[in-house]
């Protein structure tokens, strides 16, 4: 992960006290039962390489290369999946959740990496639950109302990874742009894997470790369709409005 990001500024306010969240347009009329769809952000790009994960790797070389294999996987088994790269760019932090928040995303997965550690730590937004307002969200508190969603989607992928025998670290943090995005979200920073009772550790670059990484969470994500499916949810987009510019 390297280092928290700085907030990219925020659309102007319609009203004193009041940041709208891009993307999202409060006049959207649903005709349809919403589509389960996962949001990929593969983290840093362009000049923001992140962490240096060994001599010749840096992390956002490593989580597009996570991203691309996802997506891929996702996409065969019938999920829509909308990124927030394909290639070597870096968006900005609105950007990439107006990103999300316009895909009106089932499951946001935020990708990260990192040399220390062991595993994969996953994190949630370190804010506190909150009711969904009647009117505009805050930007700066757009997931809140999602909190309670966001842990129960890192419990299904600390479950899928612990099945595959990657160990799993649980925490909060309050990062951009995990707090300006409305859907379950979970930060996931990839550790190498350290050789433990007798198994044998693998560094980030492994292909096989890779593999691991990419089936345990793809299979997650099939949980979490399946959980998805099986709820009540009315196809009602935020009551939000404006677009970064």
């Amino acid at each position: 992960m390297a280092r928290a990001q700085r907030q990219s500024p925020p659309p102007t306010n319609p009203a004193p006290g009041i940041i709208v969240i891009p993307g999202v347009n409060a006049s959207q009329t649903p005709t349809a039962a919403p589509r389960f769809t996962v949001f990929l952000d593969a983290a840093h790009g362009g000049p923001e390489t992140g962490a240096q994960l060994s001599s010749t790797l840096y992390e956002k070389d490593l989580v597009l290369a996570l991203s691309v294999r996802l997506r891929s996987l996702l996409t065969a088994h019938g999920i829509a999946v909308v990124t927030t790269r394909e290639s070597d760019t870096g968006p900005s932090l609105t950007a990439r959740a107006a990103i999300a928040n316009r895909a009106q995303a089932s499951a946001c997965l935020l990708l990260h990496a990192t040399a220390s550690g062991t595993g994969v730590h996953l994190y949630t937004s370190a804010l506190a639950p909150a009711p969904a307002p009647s009117g505009m969200r805050p930007w700066a508190t757009a997931q809140a109302p999602y909190l309670t969603e966001s842990l129960k989607l890192s419990s299904d992928i600390s479950t899928a990874l612990g099945h595959a025998g990657i160990p799993v670290i649980l925490g909060s943090i309050s990062l951009a742009p995990v707090d300006n995005i409305a859907c379950p979200a979970v930060i996931l920073e990839v550790a190498p894997l350290l050789p433990r009772r007798g198994k044998a550790g693998a560094p980030l670059s492994d292909p096989g470790y890779q593999t691991q990484l990419i089936d345990a969470i793809g299979g997650s994500i099939e949980q979490w369709r399946a959980d998805w499916r099986s709820d009540v949810r009315p196809a009602t987009p935020p009551a939000t409005t404006g677009d970064p510019s």
